[in-house]
């Protein structure tokens, strides 16, 4: 009986069919667990590159393109296309076992065979090439095919080994790129290694056994169990693949035990949340008795951890061993065991720091950071305690008695609050963390860790034992948009020796991704480590167009704008929901939904479940993922944004990290795109904008 895989490219294709082809893909593949493949008619490619390379009809107009292997009952759905389009693909492409490593492999034969005159042409006006050093027994041991060694002997430049990169398997280019920078065959082992997770590799490799190469890739393959399975897979593609571990990540989750807390970082759109909630699951999946805690910093990314969790682990009993709150929401639920606490919001506290910075030389939001960065984070309960702390991290002295001036500030408005017996979030943090007289789980997986404050550090600290699978962290501190610095080993927390840095980006394409990193800048993150942390080596495999940045003479002709690329994107096919708008103010913000809504286009906040585009502020937009995304409203008055800016001549370095959280907060809206990426401003363009080149 035929068995069906599918690949892991084909689950955002099948998104963006239409609901009548997607009918049409699931009657048809239903068959491989039904009947034989022989229902399907599986039509052979006349000119086809691979022999192995099929077709089956959907309907008059889409076709599929299948690999059918020459041993064994496997059939891999590759792709759904029009039928020109399926043709073209399937002539082109080859499908081989990299003899190093075991795992099954794709190339744009057609298009490399294109390549070869130009690169032949390179090669006849150069004696160098950029592999001459290296033998070809040593390029072979790496993986490298042995069709491909002459082409590869053909390279002279790495810009011409860069231009290959979407055309060969990802193992082998990285290899290549590895020995191209210097690197030694041992060590360029290495990066492949790391690229795949393989430790050691197979005892014996069967280059012509696709179906075993296919079970050794896992971050390309999904196998089906039946039409119910089918029908499972298909129903939430996009779903289906955010729960998906890729090899590196599926080394990380699935380790039997850490000695310590673990900590897992890397760039926007790695994987970092799919491996803590793989490490949910595997440790959920330990024992009867196990109590787990998935927390993260806010409500919207806690419930969207919650619906993944539930679709990555389907028996009732294992899903309960795991709780997913929201930190406030974890020190909430352990005050009110207590007393039921009132928390004051910015309109309650901002009028209160108002007040108490009046004839003093000092700012309500230096009085509010002092509070929050020094006090409450060192949990500092006398004024004398404040007089000899240290406060790492504030960028102005303060002598003694500027000390006791603060402190005095900073206590009126703690009495304030007493008084009306309410209390900021850290507060209540510190408050859960005193109250908590035993560990109350067993193991604790933090979600975006770099937003914690050091408070919630503390109470997490408390919850769970030190030992063994303590503490899970997850996080990535070029995506830090909140005001919280932290160092972990000052909080008891040691993670060195058990860090893991991811650095495939599987979301969003290269083209987009060397757009929006250098939004960045170029200080280096802080990492929870105490050590810098950069994005070296951060890449994505996929490539596709260039962002589009459209300047406009005022903010009306901004907005028309928006409405006409959102109706250019819903007119190519684009789900509306696959669509999000971002802009760094609610106003804006209102402003755009109400244009896009007079167009006739439906829009919603993000969070609800209407069927429209999503809006959101720059903010809301944390750990969503669209297909298409318009970032706007990216001028000069606007990011960064003036009033999350300390004055510069009022506090240097609380300056210096106020830009950096803004050009935080650009790329991370900018990254939430998977294909295409839109971004406008009306008047100067932000100082974050990379300068065009002329």
């Amino acid at each position: 009986m035929a068995r069906l895989a599918v690949a892991r490219s084909f689950m955002p294709e099948y998104a963006r069919l239409e609901p009548k082809v997607r009918k049409g893909v699931e009657a048809a593949f239903a068959k491989f667990a039904e009947h034989s493949h022989a229902g399907l008619h599986l039509e052979k490619i006349n000119g086809a590159l691979d022999p192995r390379i099929r077709t089956i009809r959907i309907d008059q107009y889409w076709r599929g393109v299948v690999l059918a292997p020459e041993r064994g009952d496997v059939y891999c759905l590759l792709s759904v296309l029009g039928h020109d389009e399926a043709i073209t693909y399937a002539k082109s492409r080859k499908f081989t076992v990299n003899q190093a490593i075991g795992v099954l492999e794709v190339r744009d034969q057609e298009a490399l065979d294109r390549l070869e005159p130009a690169l032949e042409k390179a090669a006849e006006t150069s004696e160098y090439r950029l592999f001459e050093h290296v033998f070809d027994k040593d390029l072979i041991r790496l993986g490298i095919d042995e069709d491909l060694v002459p082409l590869v002997r053909l390279i002279t430049r790495e810009e011409h080994l860069q231009a290959l990169e979407k055309l060969l398997p990802e193992a082998q280019y990285v290899a290549l790129l590895a020995l191209a920078q210097g690197m030694t065959v041992h060590q360029a082992w290495g990066e492949v290694a790391a690229c795949l997770a393989v430790e050691q590799p197979p005892a014996m490799i069967d280059t012509t056994d696709l179906v075993t190469a296919m079970r050794r890739t896992p971050g390309q393959v999904v196998f089906v169990d039946g039409p119910e399975d089918l029908r499972d897979v298909l129903a939430h593609p996009f779903d289906t693949w955010r729960v998906f571990l890729h090899p590196i990540q599926r080394k990380v989750a699935l380790r039997e035990s850490y000695s310590g807390p673990a900590q897992v970082t890397g760039g926007a759109g790695t994987g970092k949340t799919v491996t803590a909630l793989h490490r949910a699951r595997h440790l959920a999946m330990a024992g009867k008795d196990v109590r787990i805690l998935l927390t993260t910093f806010t409500k919207n990314l806690a419930e969207t951890l919650d619906r993944q969790l539930g679709l990555l682990i389907e028996d009732e009993a294992v899903r309960d061993r795991v709780e997913v709150k929201h930190i406030d929401s974890v020190s909430y639920g352990i005050v009110a065991r207590h007393h039921r606490p009132a928390i004051a919001g910015t309109d309650v506290v901002d009028p209160l720091w108002e007040e108490a910075a009046e004839g003093l030389p000092y700012s309500p939001t230096f009085l509010r950071r002092e509070w929050e960065h020094v006090i409450l984070a060192q949990d500092l309960a006398t004024e004398e305690e404040y007089l000899t702390c240290t406060r790492t991290g504030r960028g102005v002295p303060l002598a003694r008695t500027q000390r006791s001036l603060v402190w005095k500030a900073v206590a009126g408005v703690i009495e304030r609050l007493a008084s009306a017996r309410k209390s900021a979030f850290p507060q209540l943090a510190n408050e859960a963390a005193e109250l908590v007289d035993a560990p109350e789980y067993d193991h604790i997986i933090i979600d975006e860790a770099q937003d914690m404050h050091p408070t919630h550090w503390r109470l997490l600290r408390r919850l769970v034992a030190s030992g063994p699978d303590d503490l899970f962290i997850v996080g990535d501190p070029h995506q830090r948009i909140y005001d919280s610095h932290v160092s972990l080993a000052s909080l008891g927390i040691n993670v060195r020796g058990r860090s893991t840095k991811l650095k495939l980006n599987y979301r969003t394409t290269q083209e987009i991704l060397s757009w929006a990193v250098p939004l960045l800048g170029l200080t280096p993150a802080q990492g929870l480590d105490d050590s810098a942390d950069t994005l070296d080596g951060y890449r994505s495999p996929m490539h596709g167009r260039r962002p589009s940045v459209v300047a406009y003479d005022d903010p009306d002709a901004e907005l028309d704008g928006l409405v006409r690329q959102v109706r250019e994107w819903l007119d190519d096919g684009v789900e509306p929901t696959a669509i999000g708008v971002a802009a760094r103010t609610r106003y804006l913000l209102a402003r755009a939904t109400a244009r896009l809504k007079e167009a006739g286009i439906k829009a919603y906040q993000v969070g609800g479940r209407s069927r429209g585009v999503r809006v959101g502020t720059m903010h809301k937009m944390k750990g969503l993922e669209f297909r298409c995304v318009a970032v706007i409203g990216v001028d000069a008055g606007t990011l960064p944004a003036p009033s999350a800016i300390t004055r510069e001549d009022e506090d240097p370095k609380a300056h210096a990290q106020d830009v950096q959280k803004e050009r935080c907060l650009l790329f991370v809206a900018c990254t939430r795109a998977r294909d295409h990426l839109y971004v406008s401003y009306a008047g100067e363009p932000s100082e974050f904008l990379p300068v065009p080149k002329v």
